[in-house]
Order: structure tokens, then sequence, then C-alpha cells
């Protein structure tokens, strides 16, 4: 009896040690994933002017534009329309020539609108090259994302500094944050293991919504953001992580840094689907030859950013399930 209540007693002892490993490991795991650290560069906007659609008239009398709100009418807007015509008939001499001529004019004035309602197109000023697609053009959102081995301390520094001196208040500065970047990843090839490059064609209407979709989802696998440069508001948080020598992590197996870009850009841009490290190499080229005019909002985001954060290989699997081996 007492050699069974022995047994018994270890059996559970057993048990509880397990229980306990369990809880220490499940709950190390839960404190690495709360302690993910991140850094964000953020700017632009998605508000552009749209041309006027008022047309001022050339000169008195007779005018060549028209106006938006008669273009579905039976009124031409420039000069002596349709119903003017009625009077001059009849009207002989000299000064009844002279009428024809304006009868004439008002004819092919009406005609030429009529077409332009006919053909679709009251949205086209023929003198100012006005198209109803100049208030909503194309735009592209793409999103590359590179997965480095974490010995490049080069490329986190280099980020930090970006951050802490880039001008995200203008367009200007945005491109020079976006080429700088890009010149960052471009100069550490030999640490790329993982990347993933995605580019949607929209319009402008849309674009923000899918770009702040991105931009929200990547930024959610960050627990806190102890370094923001966000439309020139730079901001700094100190992690609670417990301290770690640099060399220490730098050197540790499968310890990660992930950089992802999200750029929306007027016009179409195609980026190549990311099967090798040429692929990346040129898909970072695109992205960064986008001139300033055509940026239209630029999120580089970059994990981890406190030097005594790390992302290893299982945190990396299961937050970036979609990077692919180059």
């Amino acid at each position: 009896m007492n050699k069974k209540h022995s047994i018994y007693q270890i059996f559970s002892r057993v048990l509880v040690a397990i229980a306990l490993i369990g809880v220490l490991v499940l709950g190390s795991a839960d404190h690495a994933l709360a302690a993910r650290t991140g850094g964000r560069i953020s700017g632009g906007s998605f508000r552009r002017s749209a041309p006027s659609r008022s047309y001022s008239s050339p000169g008195r009398g007779y005018s060549s534009g028209y106006s938006r709100g008669y273009s579905r009418g039976v009124y031409p807007s420039g000069g002596f329309g349709f119903p003017f015509l009625i009077p001059f008939f009849g009207i002989g001499g000299g000064f009844g020539s002279l009428f024809s001529i304006l009868i004439f004019i008002a004819i092919a004035n009406f005609l030429i609108s009529s077409f332009r309602n006919i053909g679709g197109g009251s949205d086209m000023d023929l003198g100012n090259g006005y198209d109803q697609n100049s208030a909503n053009p194309p735009v592209t959102v793409n999103k590359i994302q590179v997965g480095l081995l974490a010995a490049a301390r080069e490329l986190k520094a280099d980020l930090d500094r970006i951050a802490q001196t880039g001008n995200t208040g203008s367009s200007t500065g945005l491109a020079k944050v976006l080429q700088e970047t890009n010149l960052a990843l471009l100069r550490h090839p030999e640490y790329w293991v993982y990347a993933s490059a995605d580019s949607e064609q929209t319009r402008l209407a849309a674009a923000e919504a899918k770009f702040n979709h991105l931009a929200l989802t990547e930024r959610s696998k960050f627990q806190a953001e102890t370094l923001s440069n966000v439309k020139q508001q730079l901001q700094t948080a100190t992690s609670t992580l417990a301290t770690t020598t640099e060399d220490a992590l730098t050197q540790a197996p499968g310890e990660y840094i992930v950089v992802t870009l999200v750029v929306a850009s007027q016009g179409q841009l195609k980026l190549p689907a990311i099967k090798s490290d040429q692929d990346l190499r040129q898909a970072l080229n695109q992205v960064g030859s986008i001139a300033s005019d055509h940026l239209l909002a630029l999120e580089v985001l970059w994990t981890p950013q406190a030097k005594n954060d790390t992302l290893s290989a299982d945190d990396l699997l299961a937050a970036y399930p979609h990077l692919k081996m180059i």
C-alpha cells in the first residue's frame, strides 16, 4: 500500500513539474510576443486637387467652351443658341447677311454640342483636354517585405537614422526617405533570406482605404512602436525588455529583421513575383524610382527596433507566413 502511495506521489510530482514547465514556456513565449518592438516612418496624402470643371469664355459673344450645367440640355453654352435662330429669318440686306453668319455659327455650335452629348463627351472640353478620369486617376498600392538576418546591424542603424532625420512632411522629403530606405536594403543583399511583393491597381477614391488596410495589418504585429516619424512628428518609447548585449543578439542563431514598404503612387506599376534576389532587387529599384510628384503615401515599418528585442525564426514564420525564401 505504501509502495502504491509512493508511486502515486512520484507520478503526481512529475505531472506538476511538466505543468510548471509548460506554464513557463508558454509564459516566455507570450512575453516574447508582447515584447515585439517596431519602427515606423510614414507620410503622404491622398488629397489631390481635381481640375476645375468651369471654363472661362475667350471673349464676348461667341464662346468655344461650354458649361457642364447645360451639357445634357438642348442649349449649347457658347454664343447664340438654337432658340435665337427664329427671330432672324426673313431679314434681308447686309444686316441680314451678318445675322446669316451668326445663324451658321450658332447651328454649328449646337451640332458640336449635340455630338459631344451623344458620344459621352460631356466631361471633355476640346479646348482644355479635361478628362473625367483626371479627378480619379489610377493608383498602384505596392507592398514589399524583406526578411534579413539579424546580423545586419548597419541596416537597423540606417533605418533609425532615416526615421530621426527624414522629412516626412513633404512629397520631396518623402521620396528621399523612400530612396534612402531602398538603398539601405540594396546595400545588404548578403543578409537577404525571405521576401515578398504585391501590387494592386485601383483608383484614387479607393486607394487610401487599401493603403490604410495594409499599413494597419502590418502595424498590428507590433506590440510597441518604439521609434516613429509620422508626418514630421518624431516619437520615441522605451522598451520594457530585459537588457541583453547586442553581440549576443546578433550572434544568436535564427534571428531576423523584417522590413516592410507600403507605397501608393499615381499610375500603374507592376512589381515582379519574388523568386530570387534578382527579383527583389528589381522590385526595390522600381519602387525607389517613383518620382515625388507621383508618390502619394509611404509607410516604412521594421521589427525589431529596440536593441534588446529579437525576432526568432518561429516568430517570423508565425507573423509573416507569406514570405518566401530567396
